[in-house]
């Protein structure tokens, strides 16, 4: 470590990390270069970014924009494994970090870099997902992270820090809520949440209306889905971030998308955090609505497999793996089948599916009608019946035998 000369940082401009660029420089006498990826988190986080992390003593600031990449190479292919992490999270936090990593190391390979560095605390995931990618895509390159070094243990003592070194910044020594952001969702934690019995007050939603305040009438919006992926919105056809756009405006507006969950953190302790997802969600349900009319009982059974194991290969930083390659193998397989168009009404925080349709549906309504037909003789049904409970008659006998 004492042979760093440059370092580059993962940079927000916020408390942490304003912070973080001059302690560096201080601590280990090196230039710091800030980084930033742009994922959809909105011009209000990146609007003097660069004017601000020069301020604090950065010599550099790269911003790098990331949009359509992380929803074309991150968001589409998570899509097509159905992973949602303890039942309810869609993963947004997650899956934006390997795409961060991966461009902060491209940037710090392109200055000529000694170290990386964030500013993620030692208690979250977050540390967990960005060194890891550090790990499989820069090795020879330390990881500096602060949280776990320096002896500042709260929002004061980083201001005081900063004030001592006439060090500009907007925060306050109050922060009622941590908030993460990017085209996918938002993320809240913090204030009242921290208290599980607490119910969210409004003050905690900022993405989505609240359900109560959404318009009393329905609205139907359809998707058009390519192989897999999600092309066409309402029948315009649109970039992969664009749609992402155009299906948060619209589901925003109805409440959807909102959860609230205490979920495992990979380091050991619970956390309890509000999520928004109203695009995410809509595309989510779309998806499933036409898996179930293309795959048959066994592949969507091992797709449900491939989702629950990718929900944790994603959540817990495994993204430059093997494991992650041949999960988005197996669901890209079976992602050629997902072709057709999906409706979704919407309603005061509700998305429900009332149409779909596909060219490669397996369904038949001369097979699943209740009324005469031709193609499927119900007495067939016997023989089957008996030879799939085969086992269980022959478990019976043993039993009858052993009492004997």
């Amino acid at each position: 470590m004492s042979n760093i000369k440059k370092v580059v940082l993962a940079y927000s401009g916020g408390l942490d990390t304003s912070a973080i660029v001059p302690w560096l420089k201080e601590n280990y006498a090196c230039e710091v270069v800030a980084f930033a990826a742009d994922v959809g988190q909105g011009d209000a986080e990146l609007e003097g970014l660069e004017e601000k992390a020069l301020a604090s003593g950065a010599s550099e600031c790269h911003i790098v924009d990331l949009k359509e990449a992380f929803v074309n190479d991150i968001i589409y292919p998570t899509i097509t494994t159905g992973a949602v992490y303890e039942d309810d999270y869609l993963l947004g936090t997650s899956m934006a970090r390997p795409i961060i990593a991966q461009a902060q190391v491209a940037v710090a390979r392109k200055v000529g870099a000694d170290a990386l560095s964030h500013g993620c605390t030692g208690k979250g995931n977050d540390q967990v997902r960005f060194e890891g990618a550090f790990a499989a895509l820069a090795p020879d390159l330390p990881v500096i992270a602060p949280w776990r070094e320096w002896d500042m243990v709260s929002r004061e003592d980083l201001l005081d820090y900063l004030a001592s070194r006439n060090v500009q910044t907007s925060a306050s020594a109050t922060k009622i809520y941590s908030r993460d952001a990017n085209a996918w969702h938002i993320s809240h934690e913090g204030g009242e949440l921290e208290e599980p019995w607490n119910a969210p007050t409004k003050q905690v939603w900022t993405m989505t209306v609240d359900p109560e305040d959404a318009p009393d009438k329905a609205e139907h919006v359809s998707l058009f889905f390519d192989k897999g992926r999600l092309t066409k919105v309402n029948g315009q056809h649109l970039s992969p971030y664009n749609v992402l756009v155009e299906l948060n405006k619209i589901a925003a507006a109805h409440g959807v998308g909102r959860i609230d969950i205490v979920e495992n953190r990979l380091v050991g302790m619970k956390s309890r955090g509000c999520y928004e997802t109203p695009g995410g969600t809509l595309m989510m349900k779309g998806y499933k609505a036409l898996e179930c009319l293309v795959l048959d009982k066994a592949a969507f059974k091992h797709r449900e497999q491939i989702g629950l194991e990718y929900a944790h290969v994603m959540y817990d930083g495994r993204y430059f793996t093997p494991l992650n390659d041949a999960l988005l193998a197996g669901a890209a397989s079976f992602a050629q089948l997902v072709t057709g168009e999906v409706v979704i009404k919407l309603y005061k925080g509700n998305a429900m599916v009332v149409q779909r349709q596909s060219p490669n549906s397996l369904y038949s309504e001369d097979f699943a009608t209740f009324g005469a037909d031709d193609v499927y003789d119900q007495s067939h049904a016997e023989g089957f019946i008996r030879l799939f409970s085969l086992s269980s008659r022959i478990n019976y006998l043993n039993k009858q035998a052993r009492k004997d």
